[in-house]
């Protein structure tokens, strides 16, 4: 698709103007290469509003562009400015530039003035704007005398400050005699006239300096006002001053100081006017006196301001509005509030505005022929007039182009030709200001030329824009198509954006965008293109982000930045802390992947950022690592309202190092009783900073306060002062207060003695009380010195009293103190149990009843009661020695028991005691029972001796527990063949005073499993298990070598290899006769006889079981050991294939390895499908021949 950016038509068809507009914007976007004939250019100029330092030489600046290359020639205020007869003046060569010389002689004065440039050449004249030159002016303050000023307290002032005139304007501050600013505030603030005002006076204010100073930027110099004096006093004072000093002081404004409402130093009265130009910035200003101070709110009448451009300065009496426009034109009203009243203020403001553009004229270049439209378009309040110049003569006397026509703001030209080439002026201007646009119309005839560099190669990114720039020059304009490849056709617009310019637009560049683009520039004098290389690369991506971290202050953080890039480019990896290097600290260590922070401090605390460049791209992630730490301890602890029993204490807190505080701990100490010791006091939440602490009397206090966050608890405070409450009455009485005898005839009455701090003040002791509660005796009363056990003597035995301790000092009595019980000493109890007996549950568990003791004759706390017995002798009298005595105890009044844990078949013997604080009474008589029997416990061990072939003998030990008469013993026993199947079971009586017993008509080589049990008359004890094997046929074991010396042999070898010559030969005629056609009834006969090694494999259908190992206490059912695929695993059973011996059928490899199968009673043939997944053996192979 072509890019036609010029029409072809060449003349001006009526009703086309936006067609005109269209051609000029796309012609001025044209740059004309500097090597074609062309009007001047203005390039640089000085500004309109030029203000020189008058102390160095004056450069007014005049660049111009043309070919040829412009003259220049000035003007000084309109008139021709003839450089040569100024020996000061000289122009830069090949520039308009001009330096005046002022440093070695003349004044800038006398060069003060309007000057403009102008450039020519053949094709136009270009001039700059009028650049008024004027030097810069710091000039002194005049000399005036300043009286002192001496006004009461509370009233308003003004210190003048009224600065000399200078150019540009000075920047006006108050400081002192120090050169330090003098604080501002709500009350006293700086206005825009500079001058200082005081909403009311207060007696700090009263200084002999108050300098008013002038800063002039542009000389950098500082002009200083002489200083003002001003004395604040009171009413009383005031009166004094005027009588003294009436002929020699001014006074100011004698007034009453009592409060008022707001009236405004400025601006005055009731309403004001402000004109404020387009663009600058809009500063109203409100300053009110008053007492108390007032203050200053702003409001627009009929809008609101606006929000992003409204600022508010000087404590809210300056509102700054900036980039005014006519929309911000108005009433706006400021309010002057106090507790006494409000006024207001309305200002209104206008804005008008200087010229500015709509649309500024631009370069136009035509071709012979030609049509084409300079615009110039301003607006500004008021209207701006439109003015023409050509070559910076008023269009209205320049000479005549027949191809121009003026109307308004626009000049239209038709057919133009090469004289038509000139430069035109455009002027707006108004009472605030003009604009000039200097754009020339430069008629040529060019072909197309291409002014990007040839072969240009271009990279880029994938997924992004690319540009292929073909900057194009030509007249009439040259059309631009695009191709990529060497026979492409025409690029178009529904993949790629033209630009007017000839830059090719790529909007997704992909790597199928990667080739040659060539740009071809065509008009109707000829034809010029450019070839440019496109090369799509990889973006660079961040495949690992550092991640935000919170680390504790001097521990070591690390953030890991992977990148991903292309490898045709150099990737560079920058790490930077809050936008800016890293400090050149060796804490900081960057490798490959990662940034390492060692001994994290505060300021490390911020913003990483990894930066991954490439000369293509650039790409970064960031992470916040914030330092956190316990706080740092609080500082500047003050008590205030200190009371007797109080005070407030008050804390700074430190920092809290980036982890909110969330409580303070203040602990205390007592230097007078526990000096160094530190206790909890209080403790408040983290945004409190004081506390008010209950004291206790006589008390040397000091406090200190710990801050507490989630990381931990700083370091404590520094102690505060010290302070020593008055003493006064204990407040509180000794605690723990028992009255308990250690003798039969006394009272010992002890307490838990009040700390010093609790004694509230010196000379602490004790008020120790008694009596008998059950009696009308008087309290008897004893004061005692600071200790914590009084004694009583003379008790009667275990009687109860009532008891007081009251803690005294020498301010007095505590509260009177609770009455707790207490008794008098124990002795031991006097009388027994009675009316014993027992009831035997079973052989191991009796119960107890008994009758309880009189309560007197227990003299003291009943704790219970306690049983004795013990094992008197066997009833089966096998054993007589004497038990050793057990003892169960039972709690209060109890008045029966269990005694558990008794042996049956016993004799036994117990007796019962009463219990209380002294020890136990007298013993009940004797009581014997006896335990029935039991059964007994398992024979102690159960060994198997002399295995023949078909017997095996048992001997065994009688239970070591028989709990009764042995009746007799059970012997059971059952076969376990080589499949672990278990056979019948085989029941066997075995008389009570036999220890061995042989078995015999046992199967050889058999596995037999044993279970052996004692019995009594109560029943049957527990069992034993034992298992044993019967010996092996020794004939059977030698067939069974014979069986593989034949194996061995070498005639049984080469039979073996014979008959697997046989078959190779035989599947080889098979194959030889299946391929010339022949049909061999293989198929027929696998049909017929399926072969049972493809068969599906299949499970016995017996019931298989377990037996148990010799732990069991049961006989185990029929059944296997074995899984169902017949393998033994070992988990499944720990016992080996040699520990079962050799069944009739049983055979061995050469290796001793086992081959055959488990004998039982029965023979067992092998089911289908479950051969062996071993080689077969060559004794095998043999009897499947046989």
């Amino acid at each position: 698709m072509q890019l036609k950016i010029m029409p072809k038509k060449k003349h001006l068809p009526a009703g086309r103007v936006p067609l005109i507009v269209f051609l000029c914007q796309v012609i001025s976007a044209l740059e004309v290469p500097l090597d074609l004939v062309q009007p001047p250019t203005i390039t640089q100029q000085s500004p309109k509003d030029y203000i020189i330092d008058p102390r160095e030489n004056i450069v007014i600046q005049c660049e111009a562009k043309g070919k040829p290359p412009p003259s220049f020639s000035w003007t000084q205020n309109g008139t021709h400015f003839d450089i040569d007869k100024d020996p000061l003046v000289t122009m830069k060569p090949d520039s308009g530039t001009l330096i005046i010389n002022i440093m070695s002689e003349g004044k800038a004065e006398t060069y003060e003035g309007m000057y403009q440039c102008t450039a020519r050449n053949e094709r136009g004249a270009a001039i700059s704007n009028n650049i008024v030159v004027r030097p810069s002016r710091s000039p002194l303050w005049t000399k005036e005398k300043l009286e002192p000023m001496t006004l009461q307290n509370g009233q308003p002032l003004v210190l003048p400050c009224r600065p000399p005139v200078g150019l540009p304007p000075p920047i006006i501050f108050w400081m002192d005699n120090s050169f330090q600013r003098l604080p501002q505030s709500e009350r006293v603030s700086q206005g825009l006239n500079g001058d200082l005002y005081f909403s009311n006076v207060l007696p700090e204010d009263t200084r002999e300096d108050y300098i008013c100073y002038a800063r002039f930027n542009h000389t950098q110099t500082i002009q200083q006002k002489q200083p003002i004096s001003v004395k604040v006093i009171s009413v009383d004072e005031l009166n004094d001053t005027i009588a003294a000093n009436l002929s020699d002081t001014e006074f100011y404004g004698a007034k009453s100081n009592r409060e008022r409402p707001p009236t405004f130093l400025t601006p005055e009265g009731n309403a004001s006017n402000k004109e404020e130009l387009r663009g600058n910035v809009l500063s109203l200003e409100c300053i009110a006196e008053g007492l108390p101070t007032p203050v200053i709110y702003w409001i627009k009448e009929d809008g609101t301001l606006p929000i992003n451009r409204t600022f508010y300065r000087n404590f809210q009496k300056t509102l700054q509005i900036i980039q005014v426009s006519e929309a911000d034109s108005g009433n706006y009203q400021c309010i002057a509030k106090n507790a006494l009243g409000a006024i207001h203020h309305t200002i209104s403001v206008t804005v008008k505005a200087a010229p500015y553009w709509i649309m500024a004229p631009h370069n136009l270049v035509l071709s012979p022929g030609e049509d084409g439209a300079l615009i110039c378009r301003a607006n500004g309040n008021p209207k701006p007039t439109i003015s023409w110049l050509s070559n910076g003569v008023p269009i209205e006397i320049a000479p005549d182009d027949p191809s121009r026509k003026i109307d308004g703001d626009t000049i239209i030209f038709s057919n133009v030709q090469e004289r038509s080439s000139a430069v035109y002026q455009c002027n707006a201007s108004n009472e605030y200001g003009y604009l000039l646009a200097n754009a020339f119309v430069n008629v040529l005839a060019e072909p197309p030329r291409i002014l990007t560099s040839a072969n240009t190669h271009y990279q880029v990114i994938a997924n992004r824009p690319a540009f292929l720039d073909c900057a194009f020059f030509g007249s009439p304009l040259p059309t631009i198509e695009w191709f990529k490849g060497a026979k492409g056709s025409a690029l178009h617009e529904d993949t790629y954006v033209f630009h007017e310019n000839g830059t090719l637009g790529i909007p997704v560049a992909q790597k199928e965008s990667t080739g040659t683009y060539t740009c071809v520039a065509k008009n109707k004098l000829g034809m010029a293109k450019n070839e440019v290389n496109l090369e799509i690369k990889d973006p660079t991506r961040i495949i690992k982000q550092p991640e935000y971290a919170v680390v504790q202050r001097g521990s070591t953080v690390s953030f890991e930045c992977k990148v991903k890039h292309d490898h045709t480019l150099t990737l560079t990896v920058t790490w930077l802390k809050d936008d800016h290097e890293l400090p050149s600290d060796g804490r900081f260590t960057v490798d490959e992947d990662q940034l390492v922070v060692a001994d994290v401090g505060d300021n490390d605390g911020g913003t990483y950022t990894c930066v991954a460049n490439t000369t293509l791209d650039t790409v970064s992630a960031s992470a916040v690592l914030g330092v956190v730490d316990v706080p740092d301890p609080p500082f500047d602890l003050e008590l205030t309202d200190q009371l007797d029993k109080s005070v407030q204490l008050s804390w700074t807190p430190g920092d809290d190092n980036n982890s909110p505080i969330t409580k303070f701990i203040i602990e205390y100490e007592d230097a007078m009783h526990e000096a160094g010791l530190w206790h909890y006091q209080a403790e408040v939440p983290g945004t409190q900073t004081r506390a008010q602490l209950k004291l206790s009397p006589y008390v040397n206090y000091s406090f200190r306060v710990m801050a507490e966050n989630s990381l931990g608890r700083s370091s404590p405070s520094q102690p505060s002062e010290q302070y020593f409450t008055k003493a006064a009455e204990p407040d509180k009485n000794p605690m723990t207060v028992e009255g308990l005898g250690s003798e039969p005839d006394n009272l010992v009455i002890t307490w838990k003695p009040l700390n010093g701090f609790e004694s509230n003040g010196p000379g602490l002791q004790y008020k120790v009380s008694w009596r008998q509660k059950d009696g009308d005796d008087e309290w008897t009363s004893v004061v005692v010195a600071n200790v914590s056990k009084y004694i009583v003597s003379g008790t009667p035995t275990f009687v109860p009293y009532l008891i007081k301790v009251q803690a005294l000092n020498d301010v007095g009595f505590a509260p009177e103190p609770a009455v707790v019980m207490g008794h008098s000493g124990e002795d031991l109890p006097m009388v027994a149990p009675r009316n014993v007996q027992v009831n035997v549950l079973n052989g191991t568990l009796a119960e107890v009843h008994w009758d309880p003791v009189p309560l007197q004759s227990v003299r003291g706390h009943l704790q219970g009661y306690r049983i004795y017995y013990w094992k008197a002798q066997s009833s089966s009298k096998r054993n007589r020695r004497h038990m050793e005595k057990k003892i169960l105890i039972f709690q209060g009044s109890k008045t029966h028991g269990m005694l558990p844990g008794l042996e049956p078949f016993s004799h036994y013997l117990l007796n019962v005691r009463v219990v209380n604080g002294k020890g136990e009474g007298p013993a009940s008589p004797d009581k014997d029972f006896n335990t029935p029997e039991g059964v007994p416990s398992a024979p102690s061990a159960l060994k198997i001796v002399n295995p023949t072939l078909d017997s095996l003998t048992l001997e065994w030990d009688p239970p070591r527990h028989p709990n009764g008469i042995l009746t007799e013993y059970t012997l059971k026993y059952q076969p376990i063949n080589s499949t672990h199947e278990l056979g019948p079971l085989i029941d066997l009586k075995i008389p009570a005073n036999k220890t061995r017993w042989t078995l015999k008509n046992l199967n050889f080589s058999t596995r037999y499993k044993f279970y052996f049990y004692a019995q009594t008359s109560a029943g049957s004890g527990s069992q034993i298990t034992e298992e044993a094997v019967t010996t092996v046929d020794e004939g059977k074991m030698a067939m069974a070598s014979r069986q593989v010396d034949i194996a061995t042999q070498g005639w049984f070898i080469g039979l073996m290899c014979a008959v697997a010559l046989l078959i190779l030969i035989l599947l080889i005629v098979c194959f030889i006769r299946r391929n010339k056609g022949g049909k061999y009834p293989v198929k027929e006969k696998e049909d017929a006889h399926a072969d049972p090694e493809i068969q599906p494999m299949k499970e016995d259908d017996g019931t298989f079981g377990e037996y148990s190992d010799a732990e069991d206490h049961k006989p185990l059912k029929k059944g296997s050991r074995t899984p169902s695929d017949r393998t033994v695993k070992k988990e499944d059973s720990d016992d080996s294939l040699v520990d079962y011996g050799e069944g009739v059928n049983g055979q061995f490899n050469e290796d001793g390895s086992f081959i055959g199968q488990y004998s039982g009673k029965k023979e067992k043939e092998p089911a289908e499908g479950n051969e062996s997944s071993e080689a077969p053996s060559p004794v095998n192979a043999m009897n499947s021949f046989v």
